[in-house]
């Protein structure tokens, strides 16, 4: 019986078929790091706001401790956002006639909040409750990154799933003293010693079950 297929058959699909191979694997690795990337996170960009308000200048300059705008983060799931007479508290004597912070004052005036954009701004199927994590000893910089040194305020990480798990496994790499919770310049001289210790006296739980933060 006549070869139907040349003998350079053979060797053509099994280059295909490992082609078609890399080829799926090279599109799984360029969505992989495209998901991972400031372009889907919006990790360290910096978004336009009606004033441009500067943690670094407020923070480490004047002093301002994070609970003095951020009054629910110790005892409800949302930290808040200061209300206008907060900055008008300092704004009405000083730059009290600043082109940056009319905003401010016409926020004031019409008893109207400033329509901030959320920065760390998770998804409405996401529960997250600030309380938990400042009692069980997790820092501010932890999940918001340095914002004392930001002059404009970014997102200091991810908040992908994949960032909270990690952080839900191995809680030990990432608790501190609870008194040291707002200070964003603190790190541990040795983590590894430290964090189990917290874990344990905190109670601290490894936990990863869905139901923790999808409700």
């Amino acid at each position: 019986m006549a070869q139907i297929f040349h003998r350079s058959t053979n060797t053509v699909a099994k280059v295909s078929l490992f082609g078609a191979l890399f080829f799926v694997a090279l599109l799984g690795w360029i969505f992989a790091t495209l998901d991972r990337s400031a372009y889907s996170t919006g990790k360290n960009v910096a978004l336009a706001q009606p004033v441009p308000f500067s943690h670094d200048h407020h923070v480490v300059a004047l002093g301002l401790d994070c609970r003095y705008c951020h009054t629910g983060v110790e005892t409800e799931a949302f930290a808040g956002l200061p209300p206008t007479a907060t900055c008008m508290n300092c704004h009405q004597l000083i730059w009290n006639e600043s082109e940056m912070l009319a905003p401010v004052r016409a926020s004031l005036a019409a008893n109207e909040p400033i329509a901030w954009t959320r920065v760390n701004d998770l998804p409405d199927f996401v529960y997250f409750d600030h309380s938990i994590h400042v009692v069980k000893g997790v820092g501010c910089a932890t999940c918001h990154g340095r914002v004392d040194k930001m002059p404009l305020m970014l997102r200091g990480q991810s908040l992908q799933m994949e960032w909270c798990i990690d952080c839900h496994r191995n809680p030990e790499r990432y608790i501190g003293p609870r008194e040291q919770v707002f200070n964003m310049a603190w790190k541990a001289e040795d983590q590894s010693v430290l964090g189990p210790q917290l874990v344990a006296e905190y109670h601290v739980e490894a936990s990863i079950d869905c139901s923790t933060c999808h409700r």
